[in-house]
């Protein structure tokens, strides 16, 4: 299989990547993950604007069991050089655990929902805690969520538990401190 791995239309790619053999390899994995490391070279490749493409077993010339990521040869020089910058960089230690995956911590479909998850979110964020909102803007039926990694979750839940304990005149006094420059660091 030859699977182009950057950031341009299928068209674009069609026309400007080269043929199989004016590539060269920049990286080889046999590991049980091996197409999820080739993924992740190729995504900091796109990252660096270079065109990548992963390369495995049924590909003529790579060896059974092994994924390949392979380069334009004019461009291995840069590609090299990326990689050695990046000496600390190792696919294989990538975290798959479930503990960030991304679940609810706030969900409504109220009207005044999208407002309620901005300042959730907003009070989450002061205590250094990642966020996201998921809502289907375009569907007024879907509900609003504010979602947090996993591990964070049981942190994010008593964090807005204190803010909604303190209530509004706490965040007002937060705000006015903060514009004096007296606020928490």
């Amino acid at each position: 299989m030859r699977r182009a791995c950057h950031n341009r239309r299928p068209s674009d790619i069609l026309v400007t990547m080269p043929a199989e053999n004016e590539l060269v390899t920049i990286f080889r994995s046999a590991d049980a993950d091996a197409e999820q490391q080739a993924s992740v070279v190729c995504d900091m490749l796109a990252n660096a604007n270079i065109t990548a493409e992963i390369f495995d077993d049924s590909a003529p010339g790579v060896t059974e069991g092994v994924v390949e990521v392979r380069v334009p040869a004019e461009r291995q020089a840069d590609d090299e050089r990326l990689i050695e910058i990046r000496k600390d960089f190792n696919p294989s230690a990538l975290d798959l655990s479930h503990d960030l995956d991304m679940v609810p911590v706030f969900a409504s479909d109220a009207p005044n929902a999208e407002m309620i998850a901005a300042e959730i979110r907003s009070i989450l964020e002061s205590q250094s805690i990642p966020s996201m909102l998921v809502s289907g803007t375009m569907f007024p039926s879907l509900p609003f969520e504010v979602r947090v990694p996993r591990e964070r979750l049981d942190e994010a839940k008593r964090t807005i538990a204190s803010a909604e304990e303190a209530g509004p005149a706490a965040a007002e006094e937060g705000e006015r401190e903060s514009e004096e420059g007296g606020g928490p660091n």
